[in-house]
């Protein structure tokens, strides 16, 4: 264990990684921070919980018709400035916020054209950082830096949200102040990641349909891309139990508004703590069983959850539901940069944000349909129960992925 950490002390040293996972860090604390704070000053000023639904679909639209173009943009320009270019305008989007609320939030629509400008930033920053940080370690430090900024990215998605709430009892204009700061100072360590790591003699190609399809094109040309990927699509569209926490905490659990803050805390729990342990050991052998275990102990943890009437046992459910799909998330990760050539890696990160991304989407929507349907319980069951299936099926359709002993060496 000493040489496993003295590996992951060496990644840490590495001054562009340590900057790349602040900055990250940061962003996403600030965007967790923000969005409690918008979802809650504009139901306080309209009491019309669309407009909740809205603000989430303002920024859905921007995203996915910009991520391919965005993809592009990773592969033929520097991709540390264009995150920089990302974050800064985030930290635009906060001062927006900020004035509206100084001058009084009158309508719902300026803040509406910000949330839009928000899911254009997200749309080039994701396949921008995804496909950076392969630039920014050695090959033997790739699965360690990947599970350390994964952690990261958790401990930010689990505390975010709580800064939000306490920051919004002095005022929402303090949160926006708040998150233009935590914007501004990661652009600023995303600037300081050093030219040296840019890739050099890359051919500009011009922007056209079949450049933007590519990406695309490639993935359905790697069956382990395509399986790892479409496997994580499916497992997270069936086994959405998070959407439903609310009605479990109050119709199930009965532990009201802080149990319900605890139940959505325990996934990202659970991933952190599973993204630490992955970059203290990371795993090396049996790929493909590990990425399959993991969504299937998915689909279990989901199961228990559904049935659970017990707080505790819910909540620990939870904590290994994140821990799962961390572990699939990792392996996922990994195979498809490692086995996408730098050249294309910002195109194949686009394809694979937009499965992620939409699987998000149409999850929450699918399980708050079968919850109308069927009743919540029934709903996160079948879902878990889908969730194992998919995974049975995928073993078959993609053996290549499942009999996968070791990762690709880095194209």
């Amino acid at each position: 264990m000493t040489s496993l950490s003295a590996q992951t002390q060496t990644v840490l040293r590495n001054s562009n990684v340590a900057r790349f996972v602040s900055a990250r860090f940061l962003a996403t604390l600030a965007a967790q921070i923000q969005i409690v704070a918008v979802g809650w000053q504009m139901y306080d000023v309209t009491g019309d919980p669309l407009d909740l639904g809205l603000i989430g679909l303002s920024q859905f639209i921007p995203f996915v018709t910009l991520i391919l173009p965005a993809g592009h943009a990773a592969d033929h320009y520097n991709r540390a400035r264009i995150v920089t270019t990302c974050y800064l305008a985030n930290a635009v989007c906060a001062l927006l916020l900020l004035i509206i609320t100084l001058r009084g939030v009158l309508s719902v629509w300026p803040v509406f054209m910000v949330m839009m400008l928000l899911g254009a930033s997200r749309a080039f920053s994701m396949p921008g950082s995804q496909s950076l940080l392969p630039n920014l370690v050695p090959p033997e430090s790739f699965s360690r830096a990947v599970a350390l900024n994964s952690s990261t990215q958790q401990f930010a998605n689990i505390i975010g949200p709580a800064v939000g709430g306490v920051l919004y009892l002095a005022g929402p204009a303090v949160v926006y102040a708040s998150v233009m700061g935590l914007a501004l100072a990661a652009s600023l360590m995303m600037f300081q990641i050093r030219r040296a790591t840019e890739r050099v003699n890359v051919k500009r190609e011009p922007l056209s349909l079949e450049n933007l399809l590519s990406g695309l094109k490639f993935v359905r040309s790697r069956p382990i891309v395509l399986g790892a990927i479409s496997l994580d699509l499916f497992a997270v569209l069936f086994g959405g139990a998070t959407a439903l926490l609310p009605m479990f905490a109050s119709d199930i659990l009965h532990t009201g508004p802080a149990g319900l803050g605890l139940l959505r805390t325990a996934p990202g729990i659970g991933a952190a703590v599973c993204g630490l342990m992955l970059a203290l050991s990371p795993i090396s052998r049996h790929v493909g069983p590990w990425m399959f275990g993991g969504v299937a102990l998915f689909g279990v943890a989901t199961i228990v959850f559904g049935v659970s009437t017990n707080f505790y046992l819910s909540m620990a459910a939870l904590v290994i539901l994140g821990a799962a799909d961390m572990v699939s998330v990792y392996v996922r990760q990994l195979l498809v940069q490692l086995d996408t050539p730098d050249y294309i890696r910002g195109r194949v990160s686009a394809v694979a944000a937009v499965f992620i991304g939409a699987s998000n989407e149409l999850g929450d929507f699918e399980s708050g349909l079968m919850a109308r349907w069927w009743g919540a319980v029934r709903a996160v069951v079948i879902g878990g129960v889908a969730t194992l299936i998919v995974t049975g099926l995928w073993t078959r359709l993609f053996p290549v992925l499942w009999r996968m002993q070791e990762f690709p060496k880095r194209q």
